[in-house]
């Protein structure tokens, strides 16, 4: 796996989207891979939450016949948790202030995540 790769990813993104301040690349079972986070953030913990809210979020698409789940959102009175899926087997957290720019940070990823899908084993 390419580390210095996903690391150059997260951080261009956090650097492209006004409000983005912390990123976490994890597998779906919450084991993170890379994270771009400041030093109180515990990506351990993150990921972790991130894939139950993935995985609750993947049941909800399926039940409700809505097709295969592509990203949640969490927001809150002071930002925002994004958990996007990378695949089955990965997902990236992005948080951010209360400033972000939730449209353009959807945008955004899109092809960060297609290119970190190529980054990561199959």
């Amino acid at each position: 796996m390419d580390f210095e790769a996903l690391a150059v990813e997260l951080r261009n993104l956090r650097e492209t989207v006004t409000g983005v301040s912390d990123t976490v690349i994890a597998a779906v079972d919450g084991i993170p891979l890379i994270a771009d986070a400041a030093p109180g953030i515990d990506p351990a913990k993150i990921s972790a939450l991130a894939a139950a809210n993935l995985g609750i979020a993947r049941q909800a698409a399926e039940i409700t016949g809505r097709g295969t789940l592509s990203q949640t959102v969490v927001f809150s009175s002071e930002g925002y948790m994004a958990v996007y899926a990378i695949g089955r087997m990965a997902l990236m957290v992005i948080m951010g202030d209360k400033d972000l720019n939730v449209g353009r940070l959807l945008f955004e990823c899109r092809p960060v995540i297609e290119r970190i899908k190529k980054l990561l084993p199959d």
